[in-house]
């Protein structure tokens, strides 16, 4: 069982979506703050990142910027340059806009996109990161993650212009769906491979110990588990095992699996017409009441109105 795609499956709703973005200087347009995270990919040229709050962030090519909780920020080719409100076209569902600006000045191609997250159970791992996330590209660091936005550049070569009437190349939608989930997964890994805290998911993800845990505690959910025997998946004593455990993810191990027995919970209720009492099993609670009552305990309401409430459930 795979922690950190755990952590994303629980915190995604809906489908990514992104804009070719293609600007001649002078340029400048506002991103509104949203439920969610957005990222920008650099393909050609250069601007300026101008975040919510903290200085402006010069960008190159092959950079990448991701903000995991979107406040409202700015692109543009000069800090000074007034920005306008961003506005990309989308077209027949497809997961990639088009973002154009004509000008006098040096031509910029972006890719610029978001992924819409739960704020509800947004996880640790997540809420621990910076507002503003700059990976620079560098000859031979994180492969993979340059390996993807070679490959969205490709795709994004295949989609027409503003003004030309062909066809994106033939399976686009798939491809840029899967690079773009590719794409967020290769973006975190590329930050904790860069920056090794001493505590926090980023040091936990990086301790054979607590990552044992953790993987039992994701994969058997309903297991009855305790300190002693999450301790015995570590190697490690009882004690030693609390406090390493507590030191790293920010919360004690049963009350870390009472929250991921929650957030599975409600996926389960989102996502499936499963009966309470097989969520409640699922989730390692031996009758349907007692889930009820811990449910509402965490989400303040009862797991029926959750599951029939419309704007609780992810979308396709």
């Amino acid at each position: 069982m795979d922690v950190l795609s755990d952590a994303i499956t629980a915190m995604r709703t809906g489908l990514p979506h992104a804009s070719r973005t293609r600007m001649r200087g002078p340029w400048g347009v506002r991103f509104q703050p949203q439920q969610g995270a957005g990222f920008h990919v650099i393909l050609q040229g250069s601007c300026w990142l101008l975040p919510a709050t903290g200085e402006p962030v010069r960008l190159g090519v092959g950079d990448v910027v991701f903000l995991p909780r979107e406040l409202g920020h700015g692109l543009a080719d000069a800090v000074t340059t007034p920005l306008v409100e961003a506005t990309p076209r989308f077209n027949d569902g497809s997961p990639i806009g088009s973002l154009d600006h004509d000008g006098p000045g040096p031509l910029t191609e972006m890719l610029c996109g978001a992924y819409r997250f739960d704020q509800t159970r947004l996880h640790p791992l997540l809420t621990e990161l910076p507002d503003v996330m700059h990976i620079p590209a560098r000859i031979g660091h994180h492969p993979s993650l340059s390996g993807a936005i070679e490959l969205l550049g490709r795709e994004l070569a295949s989609v027409p212009g503003p003004h030309d009437g062909t066809a994106p190349a033939q399976g686009f939608e798939t491809a840029t769906r899967a690079l773009l989930d590719a794409l967020l997964v290769y973006v975190l890994r590329a930050w904790y491979d860069s920056h090794e805290p001493a505590t926090g998911w980023g040091a936990a993800l990086r301790d054979p110990a607590v990552t044992a845990a953790l993987r039992a505690i994701h994969q058997h959910p309903a297991t009855p588990w305790t300190v002693q025997s999450l301790a015995a998946r570590a190697g490690l004593s009882r004690a030693a095992f609390a406090q390493r455990f507590a030191s790293k993810v920010g919360a004690p191990p049963l009350a870390y699996l009472t929250w991921w027995r929650m957030t599975t919970a409600a996926r389960l209720l989102r996502d499936t017409d499963l009966p309470l009492r097989a969520v409640a099993e699922r989730t390692g609670y031996a009758t349907e009441f007692a889930f009820a009552k811990a449910f509402k305990r965490e989400f303040g309401t009862a797991p029926g109105r959750y599951r029939s409430e419309p704007g609780q459930l992810f979308s396709a």
